[in-house]
């Protein structure tokens, strides 16, 4: 199973294009109306996102954006075998939006009820030879998406991984207690076991937490956010910022403490590249080599919902093997938490507990 896109229901798709072209580098691809809703595709590198909005109050953008404000409605996958994949989810107990329908080109699509309002669109690969996350040089585009970020109400984070391991066969991989003396969550990180799909759900564990926040704001349970992974994330980020795409912040502190560790794997000039695009950074235990650069930006929309992840995962040769970062860091999960933490007190919505 592969990421193939995320679909974002939003009050203008139009505007919502030109702003992904103008503040992150996407490329307009197509447009399509339809009796009800106009479709917008954009893309950067590998990394697809179809952007809805409402024509008439009959689409089903108009009904999502009255329980909901802008945000993602849709998380398709491609898997191998739909036919099995479809049947599966069904004797588990995913509802069929769509039936299993197929074009001229051969390429089969379905779609399923996904947890609360998300749904999934499912996609059969016809093109088994693509591997998404391999590149054969660096670039200055996106490689794929490397994860999407479930938030889910307080008590529901076992609930959901047990949906998710009956409907699509997730498994569970690592798992995150996140406290500060302000707020909390818990995490889960599922993982597919086959390609490697990466869904993370949070839950709340403090009323006044980050999470707690996006599920008030978003009125109800979805997608927090998208993680796109790079290659040359020192470039990417460099060109977006330039661009006047905002990121969260991080104090100067948060370097201070890894310097020493940093520049054993790092030279000067990239490790002050690191600081100056404020660029998370943590290691496996087991192979420190491994790095995990990471940076979030500021949510997207008008709401503290949405937001944007850019990371990059460190291959090594380790005893004649590549060996790429697989999962999370605690440290940079630590950090972000803090983040998002400064900016509820901006937005004084961190009060007590």
């Amino acid at each position: 199973m592969e990421f193939d896109h995320i679909h974002f229901y939003v009050e203008n798709a139009m505007e919502c294009r030109d702003w992904f072209r103008e503040k992150l580098g996407f490329k307009a691809i197509t447009s399509q109306t339809s009796q009800h809703t106009h479709k917008e595709v954009i893309n950067r590198g590998n990394v697809y996102f179809v952007l809805s909005s409402a024509i008439t109050p009959a689409s089903p953008v108009n009904k999502f954006l009255s329980l909901h404000p802008p945000g993602v409605a849709d998380v398709a996958f491609r898997v191998r075998d739909i036919n099995s994949v479809v049947a599966k989810a069904v004797v588990n107990g995913a509802e069929i939006l769509q039936p299993i329908q197929q074009n001229l080109d051969g390429l089969k699509w379905a779609k399923i009820s996904g947890w609360g309002d998300l749904t999934h669109t499912l996609i059969e690969k016809i093109n088994d030879g693509k591997d998404l996350n391999s590149t054969s040089q660096v670039s200055m585009d996106l490689g794929a998406i490397d994860h999407v970020v479930l938030n889910v109400a307080k008590d529901n984070l076992e609930s959901a991984f047990n949906w998710y391991h009956r409907v699509l066969d997730f498994k569970p991989h690592q798992n995150f207690d996140i406290q500060t003396n302000k707020s909390g969550l818990r995490s889960l990180v599922m993982i597919h076991p086959e390609g490697g799909v990466k869904f993370p759900i949070n839950e709340p564990t403090s009323s006044n937490s980050q999470v707690q926040e996006f599920l008030d704001a978003n009125h109800g349970e979805g997608i927090q956010h998208i993680a796109l992974h790079t290659d040359n994330i020192l470039g990417v980020v460099g060109e977006l910022r330039s661009l006047g795409l905002p990121f969260l912040q991080v104090p100067a502190t948060y370097y201070s403490s890894l310097q020493t560790k940093a520049l054993s794997y790092l030279s000067e000039t990239d490790w002050r590249k690191v600081q100056d695009c404020k660029i998370l950074l943590d290691w496996q235990e087991k192979i420190p080599e491994a790095m995990l650069l990471q940076i979030f930006t500021q949510p997207i929309f008008n709401e503290p919902t949405v937001f944007f992840e850019f990371i990059e995962r460190k291959v090594v040769w380790v005893n004649g093997k590549q060996i790429q970062t697989p999962g999370f860091g605690q440290g940079n999960f630590q950090a972000l938490f803090e983040a998002i933490e400064r900016e509820q007190m901006k937005r004084g919505s961190l009060g007590k507990n």
